[in-house]
């Protein structure tokens, strides 16, 4: 069977070190917004502030890095991104400890995590495309997601655990940890990877690419029918779902007196259905087709939402968070490794980690404005109307996914010479 197939020592050091960085931020997840309420008392304001404009920022510093990611060696690169991400984390614990943690430096390691991130993702999905053969993108697409539900499904809880025993930073110092030990796994692949090649010269060699390389990603996603539906759908889905976090966190820890391992537990347990979405993915494309996968569970990861106004005190409320978030995270983790699989279908090899840094920028941006927003409007009208809003706009967001026999085979054509 196809989904359990071997692809290859090399990926599997970086399905390794994606595994290792994945836990690290497993133990942390949430821990800078668990930290600006438990030991800065921030406000709900502030809370978005730091969902949104860490991101925001991040998002500016990926888009000069775009050409750079793309003319590069992608290991290097990769690795280059999680040692900033490891040195920004540890700044945490350290500030902690001496009495001088302030939410400003939260803004700043959001901010210089959420760019790294981009930049690593970018020269991940390049490099991945060029380890494994276009028939296992899938496959391995779907095994780095399950991985990733996987540390979301066992790190909240001992992270929440380690919290009550330890302090609220201890969490930090195992994403940064995390980091660490992914770039070292990733040193550990031995394959000789050849710099990018662009008329007749290595781009390293070839001096800064061009202004207008910027841009590059965006016109491909543009000029894509079916990319552009995708983007766009993802951009508003991913924004509406995220802005729920820092809501909840207000909602649940603060309004309806939740303890931390609780508020961890809830989002932990339902990512065991992460698991399920995300090895099924083959088989279910195989079963029944990749457009008939993105149209309806594109649908049904998006009409969740709404249910968290639901959320009462007590055993009902947990348990309706955890339903509503299991329902979210099944439909999300079976479509996410088939949209990264079309994603990389459609994209030359010349235009990859620059589609990808593009999209992940939009996407960045709309969570950050979404986030944004949501905290504003919370800071009005209360959390649980926040979340009814995001959960209604939720609803329309099927509208946007690609029509049924709208979309084309979108050639690999090589770069024109002297173009980046």
């Amino acid at each position: 069977m196809r989904g359990r197939r071997a692809l290859g020592r090399q990926f599997g050091w970086l399905w390794a070190a994606y595994a290792v960085s994945a836990y690290g931020s497993g133990l942390g997840f949430g821990a800078l917004p668990l930290i600006a309420v438990l030991a800065l008392h921030a406000s709900p304001a502030e809370m978005s502030a730091l969902s949104a404009v860490g991101p925001a920022v991040g998002a500016l510093i990926a888009v000069p890095l775009a050409p750079w990611v793309e003319f590069r060696r992608k290991r290097p690169v990769m690795v280059a991104m999680d040692l900033a991400r490891c040195a920004a984390m540890a700044t945490v614990p350290v500030a902690y400890a001496v009495g001088r943690l302030g939410f400003v430096q939260l803004l700043v390691v959001s901010a210089v995590v959420a760019g790294a991130k981009i930049a690593f993702g970018a020269a991940g999905g390049a490099y991945l495309k060029s380890l494994v053969r276009p028939e296992d993108l899938l496959v391995a697409n779907s095994r780095l997601e399950s991985t990733n539900w996987s540390s979301i499904a066992v790190g909240p809880p001992l992270g929440g655990a380690a919290i009550g025993l330890f302090g609220p930073v201890v969490t930090v110092a195992a994403d940064a940890a995390g980091y660490l030990l992914s770039a070292l796994g990733i040193t550990a692949i031995r394959d000789r990877e050849e710099a990018p090649r662009a008329g007749g010269r290595t781009r390293e060699r070839a001096g800064a690419p061009r202004a207008g390389g910027l841009l590059d990603g965006w016109r491909h996603i543009a000029g894509d029918p079916e990319l552009r539906a995708l983007h766009l759908n993802n951009m508003l889905v991913s924004g509406l779902i995220m802005a729920t976090e820092p809501l909840l966190a207000v909602l649940l820890l603060r309004d309806l007196g939740f303890p931390p391992w609780q508020y961890a537990l809830v989002f932990a347990a339902p990512c065991l259905g992460g698991l399920v979405g995300s090895r099924l993915a083959p088989r279910v494309v195989a079963r029944h087709g990749r457009d008939r996968v993105i149209r309806t569970v594109g649908t049904l990861r998006a009409v969740w939402l709404i249910g968290l106004v639901l959320v009462r005190p007590g055993a009902v409320g947990l348990v309706t968070v955890t339903a509503v978030e299991l329902a979210i995270i099944v439909n999300m983790s079976l479509y996410t490794p088939v949209l990264a699989t079309r994603r990389l279908e459609r994209t030359p090899d010349h235009l990859v980690a620059r589609t990808l840094t593009a999209w992940s920028i939009g996407q960045q941006a709309s969570i950050a404005l979404c986030t944004a927003l949501g905290g504003l409007l919370a800071d009005l009208t209360g959390p649980r109307t926040a979340l009814a809003v995001a959960g209604l706009l939720a609803l329309a967001t099927p509208l946007l996914l690609p029509r049924p026999g709208r979309t084309t085979a979108r050639p690999d054509p090589e770069p024109a010479p002297g173009r980046s």
